[in-house]
């Protein structure tokens, strides 16, 4: 009877082991008795861990005590706070964290001085901390789909930055500190309320990609012409009426493109007065002579 009724209570523990919800793989990993380091893999330059798409609403906390980290990605989750402890991970060269519920980064990732690659688009900020700035080293930030309406006047010190993703957010103005980023190549700002472009613009002279579509835009200031960098200025779906003589100026520009990935002039779906548009139509070279010899004839 004792053995029998042993037997029975053993199918039953195994009835309700099979049942159970399956573990996310890195905690499963944990679970089976492995060390949290061997999560890790080890390429030729950079330690890195993917905890991609696992249903998180909080990191682990295993991961405070893995400082060698150099590359971690915890996007696609549904994380609602990252922690003081981010400032642990102290060698880490890219941190993706897109695709969340973060409404704001803790201060602490000012001490992230390695960071050189950040990634927190598509999330609910609304701020973003001033200590960002003490990432000096950093090239590449996407902070495209939040809720920011500006920025901390600090990242002026961000001198090695060279790729901004600001789209998808409030902005009804640039703000100021973007335009003492000379290292600049990359800015978008596309999907945003702009209503101008500062003539401050003209600092930015190593840009070479400016996206400033679908916002409010009316005017084009004369400066923009004197970043002679440009080879791709889409200012698609604005209220562009007229634009600056000078433009004839920006030679790198090879086309009017059509395609989003073109380099050239993107100009479309804008009120372009008379003759603008018939102008356009006949491509860039005819709309440089136009604007050139409006010039001279003023």
């Amino acid at each position: 009877m004792g053995t029998e009724h042993s037997k029975n209570e053993g199918r039953s523990s195994m009835f309700f082991l099979r049942k159970g919800p399956k573990l996310p793989a890195w905690e499963d990993a944990l679970l089976s008795g492995k060390e949290p380091k061997s999560l890790l893999k080890r390429g030729l330059r950079y330690v890195s861990l993917s905890l991609i798409m696992k249903g998180m609403t909080s990191a682990p906390d295993f991961l405070w005590g893995l400082p060698e980290v150099q590359k971690l990605n915890l996007s696609r989750n549904q994380l609602v706070v990252i922690p003081p402890s981010l400032g642990k991970l102290d060698r880490l060269v890219v941190l993706n964290l897109g695709g969340n519920c973060l409404k704001c980064l803790p201060k602490e990732i000012g001490l992230l001085r390695n960071l050189k690659v950040l990634f927190v688009n598509t999330n609910c900020l609304t701020e973003v901390p001033a200590e960002l700035s003490l990432c000096r080293k950093l090239e590449v930030l996407s902070l495209s789909h939040n809720c920011l309406s500006q920025l901390p006047l600090s990242f002026t010190d961000l001198t090695s930055l060279r790729k901004l993703n600001l789209s998808n957010n409030r902005f009804v103005q640039i703000p100021l500190c973007i335009f003492s980023l000379r290292s600049l190549d990359f800015l978008h700002l596309g999907s945003n309320r702009l209503e101008n472009i500062a003539e401050s613009v003209q600092y930015l002279v190593n840009l070479q990609i400016f996206i400033v579509e679908n916002n409010n835009i009316r005017t084009l200031p004369r400066s923009l012409c004197f970043i002679t960098t440009l080879e791709l200025l889409n200012v698609d779906y604005n209220a562009i009426q007229t634009l600056p003589d000078d433009l004839y100026l920006l030679r790198r520009l090879p086309r009017i493109a059509w395609n989003p990935m073109d380099k050239g002039l993107h100009i479309a779906h804008n009120p372009l007065s008379r003759p603008l548009p018939e102008v356009v139509e006949g491509g860039l070279d005819v709309l440089f002579n136009y604007l050139r010899e409006k010039k001279e004839h003023n």
